[in-house]
This record gives C-alpha cells, sequence and structure tokens, in this order.
C-alpha cells in the first residue's frame, strides 16, 4: 500500500522480467511484458511456489579427472556406489513409424582418428513448440535455458547421459549427406550465436556436400538451426577427439558445454543410448514420429584397457586399508569389470 502520483494504490503489475523470471519457465512469451497467472492462482500464493522456483537443488563441482560424473546418471552411479543401493539405468524404448533413414540420409568419416563414432537418426512429421514444464523447470534447474522441445530434448540428454548431441534441420543439408571431415584453412562457418569463426585445417567440421553446417564437438552452425517450421529433424550422437575438440574451442574462443565434456574424454558406447533416449524423449512430449533405423559408423576406436589388479600397492599408495572383498565389491557397484582374477605383486 502506497501512494504513486498522490494516489493510494494497494498493488502493482509486475512483469517476469521485474520477477527475475525466464520466459522459459513460463512457457509462453508474456505480451507487453504482462504476466498473466494460470487462473486457479489463489490470492497470496508465493509467486515462487506457483512457478516452481522453491525446488532445491544439488550443486557439484567435478574435477576435470572425473568426467563419468559430467551427468545425472554419472552421479547416480556415483551415488548408489557409495551408498551401497542398487543402481538401474531403464533401456530407452523407442517407437517407430516405419521408412528407413538410410532413404533420407548417407554418413561419411573421412578423418576417424578425430572422429570415433557417428550415429544419426531421423524424426518426422516434427512440431516445434515449448517443452512441457517439467522438463523447462529441470533445464532451468540445471542453467540451461529452454529453447523449444526439439532443442531441449538435446540439452537434457546431454545433461541426462553426458553425451553431448545437437540436431539439424535436414531441408538445410545439401545433398542429403553428411560429412565429417577437417576444415579447409581459411573456411569459414556462422555458429549458432550468429557469430562467424574462420577454420583452419586442424578444426574437426560436421559437412554437407556444400559447406560446414556445425564446428564438430564446439557448435552446431547458424545455417541448420532448428526453425518454427522445422518438419524433419536429424539428431547426431558423436565422439570426438578430446584434444582435438579442446584446441578447436580454445582458439576459436567458443567453450560450450558440448565442448566441455569432449575435452576431458568420453566413451563412444555412450553415443547409441544417449540418441535412443532423444528419440524416447520425442515419442513421450508428442513432439514427432521416430523414422526406423539408426546410421552408426565407426572411426577409429581404441579397445578397452586392462589395468592389473594390485590390493596391497592401492592401499599403500592412498594410506589406507581396504580389504581386497570391499575393493572388488566397489568395482561391480561401479560396473567395471573384474575377470581372470590373479594377484599380481
Amino acid at each position: 500500500k502506497g501512494k504513486l502520483r498522490g494516489v493510494m494504490s494497494n498493488g502493482m503489475i509486475c512483469s517476469h522480467d521485474e520477477l527475475g523470471i525466464e520466459p522459459s519457465r513460463l512457457g509462453y512469451e508474456p505480451e507487453y511484458g504482462i504476466l498473466v497467472l494460470d487462473e486457479n492462482a489463489e490470492i497470496g500464493s508465493d509467486v515462487k511456489d506457483l512457478f516452481g522456483l522453491n525446488e532445491n537443488v544439488v550443486e557439484f563441482e567435478i574435477t576435470s579427472n572425473r568426467p563419468d560424473c559430467f551427468s545425472i546418471i554419472g552421479l547416480a552411479r556415483e551415488t548408489a556406489a557409495t551408498f551401497k543401493k542398487p543402481f538401474n539405468v531403464p533401456t530407452p524404448k523407442v517407437k517407430e513409424v516405419g521408412g528407413d533413414i538410410n532413404d533420407m540420409l548417407s554418413v561419411e568419416i573421412l578423418d576417424k582418428d578425430k572422429c570415433k563414432r557417428y550415429c544419426a537418426r531421423a524424426v518426422k512429421n516434427v512440431k516445434i513448440g515449448p517443452s512441457p514444464k517439467w522438463m523447462r523447470e529441470r533445464l532451468e534447474a540445471c542453467g540451461v535455458r529452454a529453447i523449444n522441445n526439439i532443442v531441449d530434448i538435446t540439452n537434457y540428454v546431454l545433461l541426462e547421459y553426458g553425451q553431448p548431441m545437437h540436431a539439424f534441420d535436414i531441408r538445410d543439408i545439401a545433398g542429403s549427406k553428411i560429412t565429417v571431415r577437417r576444415a579447409s584453412d581459411g573456411e569459414s562457418i556462422k555458429t549458432l550465436d550468429e557469430q562467424d569463426r574462420t577454420l583452419i585445417n586442424d578444426d574437426l567440421v560436421i559437412a554437407d556436400k556444400e559447406r560446414a553446417i556445425a564446428i564438430a564437438g564446439v557448435m552446431g552452425g547458424f545455417n541448420s538451426e532448428i526453425k518454427d517450421d522445422t518438419t524433419t529433424v536429424v539428431f547426431e550422437s558423436a565422439m570426438f577427439d578430446a584434444a582435438s575438440v579442446r584446441l578447436t574451442a580454445q582458439r576459436v574462443g567458443l567453450r560450450t558445454e558440448a565442448s566441455s565434456r569432449y575435452e576431458k574424454g568420453l566413451d563412444y558406447h555412450n553415443t547409441v543410448p544417449a540418441i535412443e533416449r532423444a528419440c524416447e524423449l520425442v515419442e513421450i512430449l508428442g513432439c514427432g514420429e521416430n523414422v526406423s533405423g539408426m546410421i552408426d559408423v565407426l572411426g577409429n576406436v581404441e579397445e578397452p584397457v586392462s589395468i592389473k589388479f594390485r590390493p596391497d600397492k592401492i592401499n599403500s599408495f592412498l594410506g589406507t586399508d581396504i580389504a581386497e572383498a570391499d575393493m572388488l565389491e566397489t568395482f561391480e557397484r561401479l560396473g567395471i569389470e573384474c575377470r581372470d582374477m590373479m594377484l599380481y605383486p
């Protein structure tokens, strides 16, 4: 209650800007800056409750040597192992409507050292719009701005699986072919932030038959972004060399959520579950239909490394007294395979 220009006022209309609420959390763009509440909102309610702003968020600081924990699933695995609780990740279930992605697109990897694996799936009859409230709120809680349902799905999978993803409008893939290649010296691309980037031959790009449409592992191109009238989408889930992504991101001055994960080293086995999860979310959100089939091209991948198990040396190095059986149980809970059990001096 107070006087404004000599007139008694018992309240005021607030915009989302004045309240510090992102439009993406509302699910619509407020007209004239006026925030219209749901008709069922009770007078006297706390605005934080109305917009889901009272949720507690745990913030983790992950060291660079633990890229396995740069995801919700990774943190869940670590937590389950620590507290000796069951750890179960549901296998994504993809409902396909027919057709064949191989009739729509082809993929070729020219630099198999810098690109270890490239997976692609297609979604047709896409309806671009805002994501549901639960997804927007989870993204916002993780510091990611909600954009639209398709882009939000790629960011959601990034946070959930730790696997960066990208979505292309298939209309913008000239020749219906994706080629993973090195850039030409002086080659230019306008990235999604609408900045022109000049590349060198050491940089890896995703290209069509005419030009680069993304800087591999860093950011997509403005020339193939998801638009309001996009109807067919290509999901990309790939594994790029850590050092290559790090050097490119540093040189072009563009460090992203994707590059920060790639540069720490990822597991190429994670590309398939991640892209399947994205397609599952398409079905859950009802924003498109999954075309049958997946393109899966392998580059030069490394075989899993076997490490000799030396319990005494581990305890000596750590200054601990952990029983061998406890070590093996911890390995099992973390999903680390133990076989040919021989103890080495």
